[in-house]
């Protein structure tokens, strides 16, 4: 889930002095702001669709359209299933979701945000949900040429926090234009209404980790192509009803995950 906001430019005009003193009856042109936002739509293919290490499906078509101003971000992040589909889980899903960046300084911010994820076509009689909404809490600092941002999520239908940290760096590669993005993750979360329509409530628990590389290509001035490569892993992951023993979520797994993407900024 997605940081591509976009600084002002502007465009300043000044009266010279000479002719100010020449007292002139010219009036100089007001400042020309050029608009301080931008589209960016990302139409992106995954070998895997795996959610804080749960996989969720198969090879999926995962687009974006996000709309950046100034500090804030508005998009919608979705999947459609191609192949290799989880029963129960929805095709499509559909997922809104906005932020905010307050930067406190050059190396520190802090970003507040929600996502709403929608489960259109979830079995509902499975104990999939249709609809959950979790805000979330992320800091940014960077340092050295590092990026770490510690998160925090908390879903109301779920009930229950996620913690994540994220750490990141690149690695230029000026002789072909472009970089290698490194990225690693570590999180855990723990919901205790996992499941709808349920009693007792069921709970679900698990951590999870990833670690990835991605290389952007130009392709034009508003375009790039994005190849990634992520190695995702979900362990200590229990389902618990009540009295009854808990159960092992098998979805919980390691998985290679290819990712292909285009990036257009309008």
């Amino acid at each position: 889930m997605k940081n591509k906001l976009l600084l002002a430019l502007l465009s300043l005009a000044a009266v010279s002095p000479a002719a100010l003193l020449a007292q002139t009856t010219a009036t100089a042109p007001a400042p020309v702001e050029t608009p301080s936002y931008s589209l960016v739509v990302t139409p992106s293919f995954v070998s895997q669709y795996m959610f804080r290490g749960v996989r969720l499906g198969g090879p999926s078509f995962q687009p974006s359209v996000e709309f950046d101003s100034g500090p804030w971000a508005v998009g919608v992040w979705s999947n459609f299933p191609l192949s290799d589909k989880v029963p129960g889980v929805s095709d499509p899903e559909i997922d809104p979701y906005a932020s905010y960046t307050y930067t406190v300084n050059d190396t520190l911010s802090v970003v507040p945000g929600f996502t709403w994820y929608n489960y259109p076509d979830a079995d509902k009689s499975a104990g999939f949900y249709t609809s959950t909404f979790e805000p979330s809490l992320a800091v940014n600092y960077t340092v050295a040429g590092w990026k770490f941002t510690p998160k925090a999520y908390y879903d109301f239908v779920l009930k229950g926090p996620t913690y994540e940290l994220t750490a990141a760096f690149a690695v230029p590669l000026k002789d072909y234009g472009t970089e290698l993005d490194f990225t690693g993750t570590a999180g855990t979360y723990r919901w205790t209404d996992a499941a709808a329509n349920t009693n007792p409530n069921v709970k679900n628990w698990g951590d999870y980790w990833s670690a990835g590389v991605s290389m952007p290509f130009v392709v034009a001035t508003n375009a790039k192509f994005v190849v990634g490569y992520a190695y995702t892993q979900g362990w200590n992951n229990y389902y618990k009803a009540g009295t009854a023993p808990k159960s092992r979520n098998t979805a919980a797994s390691g998985r290679n995950v290819l990712t292909l993407s285009y990036v257009l900024t309008f």
